[in-house]
């Protein structure tokens, strides 16, 4: 049994399959609108979305198949009794032959996936990772761009809390000839195990800026994120910071004839409406290829050729007294889950979380 919880856990092949899958399904609907009758998927959403719920419950209505779960937890699910995330999947997986989770504590869709009896899909997990946004973006790209390599992209926004960004960072870091352009304000700046473990570690090009307009046309791709305002402590930081870039009509003057502009959404005032009339614009195809590359991905993990592979990376340990640091870490929520780590500096004593990728020091 397979799982998709990070972009790591396909292959560049498998990846390539998906995308190839989804354009046959745009080619031909007609051939996939009854495979999987009598199956039922699972999205159970922890925290509020349209977008990527909608386009799963569409996905799976139109491969033939139902869908159950709820939207919001705190009112449709035992989550509000407390309820811990093993049990709930333990149960739903009962009643479904797939499950697509959104939660906003990071690591638990991997959690999910230990209790699981059927494939578990991480459809967002707090500012972590949304692979499945990551399959949408590359497909999108390879469409419009013909390819996944020898490209500029820059990635404009919150690069510290958007999961999209992090996922894509780690799914572009096997592509040859990518460089990358970091693109905000130094408080979101992209946290330092992206950087150091995916960017840094892969030797890929990347340069950081506050600039959107000095970088403007070098760009192949412009990738466009929200200011999360659900995601800070602080509501003033969030006011201070939410106006930071605003893509307008004017701003695009400067950019190539072919730019991409690209977005996960929702947007808020990051990009102008009248931007949507540019033909450069495609973030509302973007959403569409979402419900295709989903087809694939639910079709595929269904499907007996998918088989369960293993994990090639460290082995887990839990140093005594050793505890993640990270409070949206869903190790700091969940009954009875152990503290477990990859040790990624002897040197130094830096070990990483299993659950978030939050990186301790041994003290």
């Amino acid at each position: 049994m397979r799982n998709l919880i990070d972009i790591f856990d396909l292959s560049v092949d498998e990846i390539d399959a998906l995308m190839a899958l989804a354009d046959d399904i745009i080619k031909n609907p007609r051939d996939y609108c009854d495979r999987l009758r009598g199956k039922k998927l699972a999205t159970l959403f922890f925290e509020p979305s349209t977008r990527t719920r909608l386009s799963f419950e569409a996905a799976m209505y139109e491969l033939g198949g139902n869908v159950l779960g709820f939207s919001e937890a705190g009112n449709s699910s035992s989550a509000v009794k407390g309820e811990s995330i093993s049990d709930t999947v333990k149960v739903i997986s009962a009643y479904a032959d797939i499950i697509a989770m959104r939660h906003p504590r990071e690591g638990a869709p991997l959690v999910a996936a230990m209790k699981s009896d059927v494939p578990i899909i991480n459809a967002g997990d707090g500012g972590h990772h949304h692979p499945t946004q990551t399959l949408t973006d590359l497909f999108t790209i390879k469409r419009k761009k013909g390819r996944l390599d020898s490209l500029t992209i820059g990635l404009c926004g919150d690069l510290k809390f958007g999961r999209t960004v992090h996922s894509l960072i780690s799914a572009l870091s096997r592509y040859r000839n990518i460089t990358l352009i970091l693109i905000s304000p130094d408080e979101l700046r992209l946290p330092g195990y992206i950087k150091k473990g995916v960017i840094v570690e892969n030797a890929m090009k990347y340069s950081e800026t506050t600039d959107l307009d000095l970088v403007m046309p070098v760009l192949d791709i412009l990738y466009m994120t929200r200011i999360q305002q659900e995601r800070f402590a602080n509501r003033s930081d969030y006011v201070r910071l939410k106006d930071s870039y605003i893509l307008t009509e004017e701003r695009l003057k400067s950019a190539k004839p072919d730019l991409t502009v690209m977005h996960p959404l929702p947007r808020v005032n990051e990009i102008s409406v009248a931007v949507d009339r540019d033909p450069r614009a495609c973030y509302f195809e973007q959403a569409r290829n979402g419900k295709y590359i989903r087809m694939a991905l639910i079709l595929s993990l269904l499907s007996e050729q998918w088989l369960s592979c293993p994990d090639k990376k460290q082995p887990f340990i839990s140093p005594v007294g050793m505890k993640c640091e990270n409070p949206s870490c869903i190790s700091q929520t969940e009954q009875e889950l152990p503290q477990e780590f990859r040790l990624v500096d002897r040197e130094k004593g830096i070990y990483r979380c299993r659950y978030c990728d939050t990186d301790i020091l041994d003290k």
